[in-house]
């Protein structure tokens, strides 16, 4: 009895089949295909090089919801030659459904919101699907709009992809918004079982040309500190070290920090 799939294994089935699309047929010491040029591979061919069978590759490219396990899929992860985020991410796409119950937080506890008040620095609170729940008056100073937005809509990949505001205040917003939008997809992708992160997802779609363009590239990549630049429509040019912390007590949340260089 073939069980029906699941938005995790239609994920994992299409973002193994981008990476094979793409693969490097002279890294593996194959040659050229006649009509695929020097890149992507054959099911067969990926089936072969990790030691499994066509049909068990061919079903996990389908989104089936069979066995797999973590030495299986290494030997793929090889074969496609997957970063260390996107075989992370593999991993856990194939694995069992995680306990959501701590990652669904809607608000933020207080202690949490006293905390980042007293930073002197813009910092935003984010639940697991990058809803904003809390933020500090110095964020509100460089993101004017986060009051006033509808709280269905007070959601950072949302604004990204939605608001024109904060496109204007993004020097290079194609390339940080594939950024951002690789690292929610480590981060929750492995969620999209979730009502909440699927309706997100379902609403980007719709609404946004440039993230159906993006999410189809299957892009993940693990969060790293790293410099941002803003154009503040009143401040000008401002620089900041970007960071993510997330809370022992709150792990379903996590505190973004923008300190300034």
């Amino acid at each position: 009895m073939i069980r029906p799939r699941t938005p995790r294994r239609e994920q994992l089935g299409e973002f193994l089949a981008s990476r094979r699309r793409a693969a490097s047929r002279s890294a593996l010491g194959l040659p050229q295909a006649a009509r695929r040029g020097d890149i992507g591979l054959s099911r067969e061919e990926v089936a072969a090089l990790a030691g499994v069978s066509a049909s068990w590759f061919t079903w996990l490219e389908q989104g089936r919801d069979i066995g797999v396990s973590r030495q299986v899929l290494g030997a793929v992860a090889r074969v496609l030659q997957l970063s260390p985020a996107e075989t992370d991410y593999v991993v856990r796409l194939a694995g069992p459904e995680e306990d959501s119950a701590a990652e669904e937080a809607e608000r933020i506890p207080e202690h949490l919101q006293r905390l980042v008040d007293a930073l002197g620095f813009p910092a935003f609170v984010v639940a697991s699907d990058w809803a904003i729940v809390g933020w500090n008056a110095p964020y509100a100073r460089l993101y004017a709009p986060i009051g006033s937005v509808d709280p269905a809509d007070r959601n950072l990949l949302w604004l990204i992809y939605t608001d024109p505001r904060l496109r204007r205040m993004l020097p290079d917003w194609d390339q940080e918004s594939r950024r951002f939008l690789a690292e929610f997809r480590a981060e929750s992708g492995v969620r999209l079982g979730s009502d909440r992160h699927r309706a997100l997802i379902d609403r980007l779609l719709t609404a946004s040309d440039d993230f159906r363009t993006q999410w189809a590239e299957h892009a993940v990549e693990r969060f790293a500190s790293r410099r941002r630049v803003f154009l503040h429509p009143d401040d000008g040019r401002l620089e900041f070290e970007h960071h993510s912390l997330v809370p022992s007590d709150a792990p379903g949340l996590a505190v973004v920090m923008y300190v300034p260089v």
